[in-house]
């Protein structure tokens, strides 16, 4: 049984990553539906939170069906993550997650995310004065340093853990690489296999079929996999990798018609937690990767991205149930 603190998730969790513009409730919802074990906010910074800007206050909206859930913040000053781990307690989640692996421009250029990877004597007095902030859990995601040069994480992992994190989650690149090439999981497999390590370390990079989830499991010896980019309009994929490690069988893939009816479901979801306007233009982003690969979807889809009539929507996801065959689905 793997555990956060007094947290169980299971003999191997599976955990849905923080994803900017995407980790959001509507999304997180059919997630949990298909087997995500552990699930975080969108990153939220902590100057929005202390300013009580809106957007970063409306990320603290949590629900007891997506439980257990972590809230992610993060931020460049000390004592402004600090509040801000204060004010997401309050918010009542399950833990607190920091986020020291964002590498884009606009986070980590500010000194912030992926940027404390080159000061880990600020990240670690940065997370002490968290853990000490809250009566939550605090976890920690990151990745394996700034560049080739600085890859310190066994070392970094071994302080936080000293300071008090209860879980580490590793992205297996480094900032400098971005997304591009393969994320190197051998680090995070020292970091695991480290003897002074007591807390679950989970992997995360590249994740994207039951096949390689299961390989990597036995290869590097993680308590869980944290999965991005490829739960983005497939949420299937936790059950489908619960059920082929269980089995070695591999699920059948969803039909078209349960293509549709989740992805309904996520709009509909939209459309309730954000409201009409911003529910049906935040939804835009999603389409295309819940019809990926479907022949002659282009005008459907333009219509979906172009309509800001609700109805129309909906009955544009009927037709694409109605007209289109799962067997043209491209492998």
């Amino acid at each position: 049984m793997v555990k956060i603190a007094n947290i169980e998730l299971g003999e191997f969790p599976l955990l849905l990553a923080p994803m900017e513009d995407v980790s959001d409730p509507p999304f997180r919802k059919v997630c949990k539906a298909n087997g995500a074990d552990l699930m975080y906010t969108e990153f939220i910074s902590s100057e929005g939170l202390i300013r009580d800007a809106a957007k970063s206050v409306q990320k603290l909206d949590i629900f007891d069906y997506e439980r257990p859930i972590g809230i992610q913040i993060f931020g460049s000053d000390i004592e402004s993550m600090r509040e801000a781990a204060i004010v997401s307690s309050q918010a009542g989640p399950d833990l607190i997650d920091i986020n020291y692996g964002c590498p884009v421009k606009n986070v980590a250029c500010k000194g912030a995310g992926a940027a404390l990877l080159r000061d880990v004597p600020k990240m670690v007095k940065m997370t002490e004065e968290i853990v000490k902030a809250t009566n939550l859990p605090v976890t920690v995601k990151t990745r394996l340093g700034w560049d080739e040069d600085t890859k310190y994480i066994v070392e970094t992992a071994e302080r936080l853990q000293d300071i008090g994190i209860q879980a580490l989650s590793i992205h297996g690149r480094t900032r400098v690489q971005m997304y591009k090439g393969e994320a190197d999981w051998t680090l995070i497999a020292e970091v695991k296999n480290n003897p002074r390590m007591k807390i679950p370390i989970f992997g995360n990079g590249d994740i994207d079929s039951p096949q390689k989830a299961l390989e990597y499991k036995n290869k590097y010896g993680v308590d869980g996999i944290m999965i991005g980019r490829a739960s983005i309009g497939y949420p299937w994929i936790f059950n489908e990798i619960k059920h082929y490690m269980a089995t070695g069988e591999m699920l059948p893939g969803p039909t078209l018609e349960e293509r549709v009816e989740v992805c309904r479901q996520h709009f509909t979801h939209s459309l309730e937690w954000k409201g009409d306007k911003l529910g049906i233009f935040e939804m835009r982003r999603h389409y295309t990767n819940y019809f990926r690969g479907l022949p002659h979807f282009k005008p459907l889809r333009m219509r979906l991205v172009q309509s800001e009539d609700i109805q129309e929507i909906y009955d544009t996801l009927e037709e694409i149930a109605q007209t289109m065959s799962y067997a043209e689905l491209e492998s």
